[in-house]
C-alpha cells in the first residue's frame, strides 16, 4: 500500500471517529436579522422548571394556503426548538385525522372560514381550527394561534400570529405549572360595575386566576390574599379608610388596575331623551392618584376616529329611518406598539373617556398605553351631550394623541406620609411609606363593560351595530397579566418578525420568465461545472504526459 493511500485511509478513519463523537451534539446558528429562530432566555428559564411531560396538540391541519401553512410550520418549529432545550416538551404526533374537535367546541372555540378566489374566478371555502392544546400533568389549556386585527391584511395578521406564538405557549405553560392559582379581586361598595356588566372580562380572567368580588371593609389585611385588584368604574366617593387600605396594599407590592371615569353622565337619559348633562365625577381619589403620578381631568375626549351609532333621521315619528352617524364621544383608541401590554392589539373602544396627565415622581416609570388619534378634541365640563347635534366641526379637532391609559411601575410613595391615618386602622399594622409595585390607570370605565343580547353576554369591546370586535378584552387581560408578571414573560410579546411579501400580480405576470429561469438555470450550471471539470482533467493529464 502506497503512502498516499495510507494517508487517505487515515483521513477517512479520522472523519468517521469525529462524526461518531460529535453525533450526539446539535449545533444551530440563527443568522436571521430579526432572530426569528432564537428562543428567548425567559422561555428557556420557564421550560427548565417543568418536572413532567408537556404535550402540545396542534389542531391546525387540512387543506390550507401557504400563509396558514407557514403559521403551522412556525408552530411546529417552535415546539421542536423547545423540545431540543427540554425533552419534556413534546409534540403530539398522533394521526391528525383523529383529532377530537368537540373538545374545542366545548371550550368555546370556533373554527374560521377562509375564503380564497382561485385564478379561474371560483371562490373556495376552507374550515380551519387555528388552535393548539397544551397538556401538563392533569391540566390542559387551549392556545389560540391566530391573531385577528380588522385593520390589518390577512398576511399581516398571520405574521403577528407568528410573532405571538412563543409568548402564547410559554404563558400557558407558566399557568399550568403553578401549583396554586393566584387570586384577583373586583372591588365593590362604590357603585362599581356588577357581575353582568363585566361578565366577559371576569370569565376571561378565570382562564388564569381565581376571581373574587367584595368590599374593602375595615381590615387592613383584607387585600393580602390577592395578587391584583380591579376597580371597575366606581360612581361613589372612596372613604379615607378605603384609600388607606389600598395605599398600604400598594406599599406591600399589591397591583391595581384603575378603570375610572373623570365625568358623570346618565346613559338612561341619553337613551330616553337623547340628551344628558355631563359634570365632573368626584371619587375622592384625585389627590391619591396624583401622588402616584397621574391625574384624571374632568373633561370629555372627542375623536373623529370613533364608533358609528344608529340615529333616526326621519322627520316622521311613525316611519323611523336609522342611519349610522359618527359618535365622537365613543373614540377608538390607538394602542402603543412599544409596550408589551398593548403590542399587536386592535383599537380599543370606549365611551365618555377623559384625558390622563402624567405628573409627579421621577422614580416611577410611566408608559402611555392608549391614546386618541391625531384628530381629537377636549370638551370641558360641565357640558351637555345631545344626540340631535352630531355635526362635526373639523376645526375643533386639532389635538393629537391625548393619553387615556397609562402603566406605572417603580417605587411609589405612600399617599398617607405626613397625613392622618384613620383611627380604626392605626393599631392593625405599622404604616409603610414606600413600596415597589405596578399600576395601570385607565380614564374610561366603559372599556371593561359588555352588553347582552338575547340573554347572552357579548364580548367586551364588541360593537353590535357594526358587528366588529375591538381589542378591549385582550387589553384588559394583558393588563392584569402584566400587573402580576414578576417573571417578565410579557417581554416575549415584543418579538418582531419581518414580513417580506411577494407581489402576486408581478409574480403572475412574469411567471413564464420565472419558470424558464428555474428550469434552465440549474441545467446550465451543471453543464458549466461539468465542462470545467473536463477541461481541468484534460489539462492536468496532458501536462503529466508532456513531462514524462
Amino acid at each position: 500500500m502506497t503512502k498516499p493511500q495510507k494517508r487517505w485511509i487515515l483521513a477517512l478513519a479520522a472523519l468517521v471517529v469525529i462524526n461518531l463523537l460529535l453525533s450526539p451534539l446539535t449545533v444551530r446558528w440563527d443568522l436571521t436579522a430579526d432572530r426569528r429562530y432564537t428562543i428567548h432566555r425567559q422561555s428557556l428559564a420557564e421550560i427548565e422548571t417543568l418536572d413532567s411531560p408537556a404535550t402540545i396538540t396542534i389542531y391546525l391541519n387540512g387543506e390550507m394556503n401557504s400563509s396558514f401553512q407557514r403559521l403551522k410550520e412556525s408552530t411546529e418549529y417552535l415546539i421542536e426548538e423547545l423540545h431540543h432545550h427540554n425533552h419534556l416538551v413534546r409534540l403530539d404526533d398522533s394521526d391528525l385525522e383523529e383529532r377530537d374537535y368537540t373538545l374545542l367546541q366545548q371550550r368555546g372555540c370556533s373554527p374560521i372560514l377562509v375564503h380564497e378566489r382561485a385564478r379561474d374566478g371560483k371562490t373556495e371555502q376552507t374550515t380551519l381550527w387555528p388552535y393548539a392544546q397544551v397538556a401538563y400533568k392533569n391540566k390542559s389549556m387551549i392556545v389560540n394561534l391566530l391573531q385577528q386585527n380588522r385593520g390589518l391584511s390577512g398576511e399581516e395578521n398571520l405574521n403577528r400570529s407568528i410573532e405571538a406564538l412563543e409568548y402564547a405557549f410559554i404563558q400557558t405553560l407558566h399557568t399550568l405549572r403553578k401549583d396554586s392559582v393566584e387570586r384577583v379581586a373586583f372591588i365593590e361598595g362604590h357603585g362599581e360595575m356588577g357581575d353582568t356588566q363585566v361578565y366577559d372580562f371576569q370569565q376571561s380572567l378565570r382562564y388564569y386566576f381565581q376571581v373574587d368580588r367584595g368590599s374593602l371593609g375595615s381590615r387592613l389585611a383584607a387585600l393580602d390574599p390577592y395578587r391584583a385588584i380591579i376597580i371597575a368604574d366606581p360612581q361613589a366617593p372612596f372613604t379615607e379608610t378605603d384609600k388607606y387600605i389600598i395605599d398600604q396594599y400598594i406599599m406591600r407590592g399589591g397591583r391595581v388596575l384603575w378603570l375610572l371615569n373623570g365625568v358623570r353622565f346618565s346613559e338612561d337619559m341619553l337613551t330616553d331623551n337623547g340628551v344628558t348633562p355631563v359634570i365632573p365625577l368626584d371619587l375622592n381619589l384625585n389627590d391619591q392618584l396624583f401622588r402616584y403620578g397621574v391625574r384624571i381631568n374632568p373633561a370629555l375626549v372627542q375623536d373623529m376616529q370613533c364608533l358609528n351609532i344608529p340615529v333616526d333621521v326621519s322627520s316622521d315619528p311613525q316611519r323611523p329611518q336609522y342611519q349610522p352617524l359618527p359618535w365622537t364621544y365613543a373614540p377608538l383608541l390607538l394602542t402603543n406598539e412599544q409596550s408589551p401590554v398593548t403590542r399587536n392589539l386592535m383599537q380599543v373602544s370606549c365611551t365618555m373617556a377623559s384625558l390622563l396627565d402624567l405628573v409627579g415622581e421621577d422614580s416611577i416609570a410611566k408608559t402611555i398605553l392608549l391614546a386618541t388619534s391625531n384628530a381629537s378634541s377636549l370638551t370641558p365640563t360641565p357640558a351637555q351631550v345631545d344626540l340631535s347635534d352630531l355635526r362635526i366641526d373639523q376645526e375643533r379637532f386639532r389635538n393629537a394623541y391625548m393619553p387615556v391609559a397609562a402603566a406605572l411601575e417603580g417605587k411609589f410613595p405612600s399617599f398617607f406620609t405626613h397625613r392622618i391615618v384613620p383611627d380604626s386602622l392605626k393599631s392593625q399594622r405599622p404604616m409603610l411609606t414606600e413600596g415597589i409595585s405596578r399600576q395601570i390607570v385607565v380614564a374610561a370605565g366603559s372599556i371593561a363593560g359588555n352588553e347582552w343580547q338575547d340573554g347572552q353576554p357579548l364580548p367586551a369591546g364588541f360593537d353590535r351595530y357594526s358587528k366588529t370586535q375591538f381589542g378591549n378584552r385582550d387589553f384588559l387581560v394583558q393588563s392584569v397579566l402584566w400587573l402580576t408578571d414578576d417573571c417578565d414573560l410579557l417581554s416575549l410579546r415584543q418579538r418582531q418578525v419581518s414580513l417580506r411579501l411577494i407581489n402576486d400580480k408581478k409574480a403572475y405576470a412574469n411567471r413564464p420568465f420565472i419558470q424558464s429561469v428555474s428550469i434552465i438555470a440549474p441545467i446550465l450550471m451543471l453543464i458549466l461545472i461539468g465542462s470545467v471539470v473536463i477541461v481541468t482533467r484534460r489539462f492536468k493529464y496532458r501536462t503529466k504526459i508532456t513531462t514524462a
